[in-house]
């Protein structure tokens, strides 16, 4: 399990450490991203460099992500090999000399982590590619398994090509095109070919939808912050949130504002 043994080299003398982290929102995208490209860096980088991916939510906020947490636990990937960002003091690292971060699914970092911009190294998001002309843009996940091919094709296995898959699929959907862009049918159809044991497309597409949407065993306030996304101008900080319902309580709630509203006038 490749998790597992990059969490087995905390161990390693830390003269420097390289940090892989995505945005807040913590969407599956980027968390398989950073979980990818941070395995990656650990088995090319030279010794002495700890290469981890940071997961950007604090541990308690993980449960909010269902369809992320459904991927991991397909594969037995437990929760205890995670790190989240309040288990790892990077500004102390950065003051020290010895951080480097790769971020993933984003090009800027949280606002109060403006201070470490000077350790990023390396951008890998959708939006650091002139897109206009793709039919859609490419995840973070489908990048990285591009550089991963590229560098080093005998670091993927078969796990990896289904955390990848998943994702690229996943976020596909959330886009909600009529189909597949030419360039991810090319990117699945090598994990497909090369890896043809993995389950079928439509399998994996019907259970992301349903995790994606149940929000059963989340409270009201989880389920605010479940796709909570953070905008910023520096000063003013705004946080936009988004839930799912279906039609009839959309309705019963377009009529109980309706109602009120009407009280007031």
């Amino acid at each position: 399990m490749f998790c597992l043994n990059l969490f087995q080299n905390r161990s390693k003398r830390l003269e420097k450490v390289h940090v892989v982290i995505g945005p807040k929102s913590c969407d599956l995208d980027a968390l398989i991203s950073a979980f990818t490209y941070a395995y990656f860096l650990d088995k090319v980088s030279p010794p002495g460099v700890l290469c981890l991916p940071v997961l950007n939510i604090p541990r308690t906020e993980f449960n909010y992500f269902t369809e992320t947490r459904f991927i991991l636990e397909e594969l037995n990937i437990s929760e205890s090999f995670h790190i989240f960002r309040d288990e790892i003091n990077l500004h102390q690292l950065n003051d020290e000399g010895k951080l480097s971060i790769t971020l993933v699914g984003s090009n800027i970092l949280a606002s109060e982590d403006k201070p470490l911009e000077s350790a990023v190294v390396k951008v890998i998001s959708p939006v650091e590619q002139n897109s206009a002309e793709l039919e859609f843009q490419e995840s973070s996940s489908s990048l990285v398994l591009k550089e991963l091919l590229q560098e080093a094709p005998e670091l993927l296995t078969e796990q990896l090509a289904h955390l990848l898959r998943g994702s690229i699929l996943f976020k596909w959907m959330t886009m909600d095109p009529e189909k597949l862009s030419e360039k991810q049918e090319e990117i699945l159809a090598v994990l497909e070919e090369k890896f043809p044991n993995l389950p079928p497309r439509e399998d994996i597409i019907s259970v992301l939808q349903e995790t994606h949407s149940s929000a059963h065993s989340l409270n009201t306030e989880q389920i605010m912050l479940k796709d909570l996304k953070e905008l910023s101008d520096g000063e003013i900080k705004v946080a936009i949130s988004t839930v799912n319902m279906n039609l009839e309580v959309r309705v019963r709630i377009f009529f109980q504002v309706a109602y009120h509203s009407s009280l007031f006038r």
